[in-house]
This record gives structure tokens, C-alpha cells and sequence, in this order.
């Protein structure tokens, strides 16, 4: 069956850079964190960051402190920064315009009756709150955010509701989204910025567009 021809038993989705256009919100929340540490340091957390898209933030910025900056981070301090990282985001997260095609590709899996997912990395509660605030909590069955491992959220869902893999998709911007597709046999579509090369493997199908046709 050809893709554009599939009805999709289940769709998901992540949220930075597919949902919402809120990639450079994030960006410059690394940026101010490491401010302190000199232009040097801030470049390389911010390829990290840009380069590790989907990873879990605390486990991303445990690696920032331990391996860029090159101190250790204890637990508590990592949650104070994990917590002014959310102070620096979450309204303008929330602020942040829909990327093309997400708020169309929402309405007619709704109308079809096809349900659809998040599984994000960012933070699980912060992530339910920021799909309220944006008034699109109507369009999911479930919202899910770290620390649990994409993979291992889609694979409970699957097997709880009795998906086929095959015919569930997961639209993503990041290779940890091609990797947790991959590690559950999901189809896959890559959100690529228009003008932009693809980062995904040879032969992914990619879009600057959310669609369920490509």
C-alpha cells in the first residue's frame, strides 16, 4: 500500500519543530544558561543541544555541565537548572506559532477518528501543560514527555492498544525520532526546514510541511 493511500491507525508526533515552530525558543534558553562560561562554551552546548534534538533536558544538561563545561553537576543543581530552563521557555513556548501544517494534519485525524500522540522530550508535566495552554489538548489521546525513553513510550502504547506498527507513523524533526520509529517499526516522516539539507538517513521521507501524505 502506498503511503498516501494508508489510513494510519495511530499517528505520533513530537512537539518542538513539528508541533510548534519553538526550535530557536530553545536555542537561546541554552544560550542564557551558559552565558556565564564565555562565547566558547555557549557555541559548543548549543551544537550539543542542536545536535541531540529529542534527548531528555536533564540528561542533556548533565552532559553540558560534565562534559563541555567540565564540572561536575549534582542532582540538586540539576534541577534547579532543569527549572530555570522551564522559566525561560514555557511562555514562549506556548507564544510559539504552529509549524505549517500541523494545526490541518490535527483536524482531520480528529475528524477521521485517527488518534494521535505525543512523545516528546521535554519534561512530561511541562509538556501536558504547554499542550493546554495551547489549547490543543482536544486533538490528543495522550501527551507524553521525558524522562521515560520515546521507544519504550510508544512500545507501551502499541501494545495496550493493539496497534500494527506498520500502519502507526511518527512525524519527528530529530534522528531520536528516526531512531525510536525505527526501534518500534513505526513509518516515519522527517520535518525538515525548508532550505535545509535532511539530517535523516538516505531514502526517509521528509517534509517542511506535517502531512499524512508524502
Amino acid at each position: 500500500m502506498k503511503t498516501n493511500e494508508m489510513h494510519w491507525q495511530a499517528v505520533f508526533f513530537d512537539f518542538d519543530g513539528v508541533i510548534a515552530a519553538s526550535i530557536e525558543v530553545k536555542i537561546r534558553a541554552f544560550a542564557t544558561l551558559f552565558a556565564s562560561y564565555g562565547p566558547a562554551i555557549q557555541e559548543q552546548v548549543i551544537r550539543y543541544h542542536c545536535d541531540n534534538g529529542g534527548m531528555p533536558r536533564y540528561q542533556k544538561l548533565r552532559h553540558c555541565f560534565e562534559g563541555i563545561v567540565g564540572r561536575p553537576i549534582d542532582d540538586r543543581e540539576l534541577a534547579r537548572m532543569g527549572q530555570l530552563f522551564a522559566d525561560l521557555v514555557l511562555e514562549k513556548v506556548v507564544a510559539a506559532p504552529l509549524i505549517a501544517g500541523a494545526l490541518p494534519t490535527l483536524e482531520q485525524l480528529r475528524e477521521s477518528g485517527t488518534p494521535a500522540y505525543i512523545v516528546s522530550g521535554t519534561p512530561h508535566e511541562e509538556m501536558q501543560m504547554i499542550v493546554e495552554r495551547k489549547g490543543l489538548q482536544s486533538y490528543f489521546t495522550e501527551v507524553h514527555g521525558s524522562p521515560r525513553p520515546k521507544a519504550v513510550i510508544v512500545n507501551e502504547i502499541l501494545d495496550r492498544s493493539h496497534y500494527a506498527p506498520h500502519q502507526c507513523l511518527f512525524i519527528g524533526d530529530a534522528l531520536a525520532d528516526y531512531q525510536a520509529a525505527n526501534a518500534t517499526d513505526l513509518r516515519f516522516l522527517g520535518i525538515t526546514p525548508e532550505g535545509q539539507e535532511s539530517i535523516f538517513p538516505k531514502g526517509v521521507p521528509t517534509s517542511a510541511r506535517v502531512t499524512l501524505t508524502f
